[in-house]
């Protein structure tokens, strides 16, 4: 309508007035409402085409969307296993820190393992003790039995000379009987020394794997243990939590509430702005957003990116051929926004639902020495008209309270 009035003043106006006062001619004899078309045919058309053409500029060089917002993350709260709530420390819209306790399930099971864990620590460390206890006893029967397998080699060793020498206090039997006990006491001394080794290898690799192993095992049941208390990851305000005693809660099956993390870093808000457009919004273009949180205000902002791809054309496999028809509506490019001024947007909640505009800036262009004529006076223009946008922004931000309030009723 706006761009049909302004039109009507340079096409449609004048035709009147050359015809009412240059020619003469008046209202209700000469012009009336049959004779409208005829007589003002020349401005109606050049009205209509300039109105058209003045719209299509317009939207495409400084174009409007009315998909704004400023998204925000949330955090389901779930434990890493079902259980039965025991405990609940927390209530709804509590505001908790990072590793905060929210609420505790039933670890019976989990205390019991650890406790078998502990259990199983101490024993292998008993038999760590029994074992040092069994390495002395084997040392000294290694003692023992090197002790007898001297003393008869000793003797051997002096009977076989005197047999050597023929003298007959030594007979050939009684030497051969010592032969054999030689050999009987070195096996004793080796199976002595075998039973040492092996109590030492116990000790020293066998006891202190199982010890490892035992450890090990303490450590996972008390990450076991540690995961029956359910805490928040990040800082940030408790919602929809009405957990209970006695309720059951499962990573699957049932949450137990959502965490929204504290603000952190530059707000951006993120528009879809129509595909044909996307020749236009680019990265750095100024933008003015309206949001129905914050009635009454535009607030300036500047692009900071321009999503590559348009999320209606992704494609992920499944055991069904695509079929492009599905496809058939358009998608739009998302467009990332910061506000030129932070304080503007503090009164902004999150999630707010707004209206925005983006400004061809043809100032670049504009300064190019070699310029021409025509393109000049186009980028004028089409800088220019972008104050019918901005206009038709703040019209719709004024009107936006009584559509709401008044004309769609409570």
């Amino acid at each position: 309508m706006f761009e049909l009035l302004l039109c009507s003043m340079f096409t449609i106006l004048p035709d009147f007035l050359v015809r009412r006062y240059v020619q003469g001619k008046r209202i209700g004899k000469e012009i009336t409402l049959f004779s409208v078309w005829y007589e003002l045919r020349y401005g109606i058309t050049a009205c209509a085409i300039l109105t058209l053409s003045l719209i299509t500029l317009i939207f495409y060089f400084h174009p409007s969307t009315t998909n704004v917002s400023s998204f925000f993350r949330t955090i389901t709260i779930l434990p890493e296993k079902g259980g039965r709530v025991v405990e609940v420390y927390v209530k709804n819209d509590d505001e908790v820190n990072a590793g905060d306790p929210l609420f505790r399930i039933d670890n019976r099971v989990e205390r019991e393992a650890v406790a078998m864990a502990e259990q199983r620590i101490a024993e292998i460390r008993a038999q760590m003790d029994v074992a040092r206890a069994d390495i002395a006893v084997a040392e000294g029967n290694v003692e023992q039995a090197r002790g007898a397998y001297n003393q008869v080699r000793d003797e051997l060793k002096v009977k076989a000379d005197l047999l050597s020498r023929g003298t007959n206090a030594v007979s050939r039997r009684e030497v051969e009987r010592l032969e054999v006990s030689l050999t009987t006491r070195q096996g004793g001394l080796n199976a002595a020394e075998a039973s040492m080794n092996v109590i030492k290898t116990k000790l020293d690799s066998l006891l202190p794997a199982q010890l490892s192993n035992a450890q090990a095992s303490l450590r996972s049941a008390e990450a076991d243990l540690s995961k029956t208390v359910v805490r928040a990851g990040v800082k940030g305000n408790i919602q929809q939590f009405a957990l209970q005693v006695g309720d059951f809660v499962s990573p699957i099956l049932r949450p137990a509430g959502i965490l929204i993390p504290e603000k952190d870093g530059e707000t951006v808000f993120l528009a879809g702005f129509n595909q044909i457009s996307t020749q236009v919004v680019k990265k750095g273009v100024i933008t003015e957003v309206s949001c129905a949180s914050l009635p009454f205000e535009v607030i300036p902002m500047v692009v900071t990116d321009v999503q590559p791809v348009i999320a209606a054309g992704q494609f992920r496999p499944s055991d069904l051929l695509l079929d492009i028809t599905e496809r058939a509506k358009p998608g739009t490019f998302l467009v990332k926004m910061v506000p030129l001024y932070p304080e503007s947007i503090a009164d902004v909640p999150l999630g707010s639902k707004c209206a925005g505009n983006a400004y061809t800036n043809t100032h670049a262009q504009l300064e190019n020495p070699d310029i021409g004529t025509g393109e000049w006076l186009f980028l004028h223009m089409v800088q220019t008209v972008g104050v019918v946008h901005a206009l038709l922004l703040r019209v719709q931000t004024l009107l936006w309270p009584i559509q709401t309030l008044v004309l769609t009723g409570h």
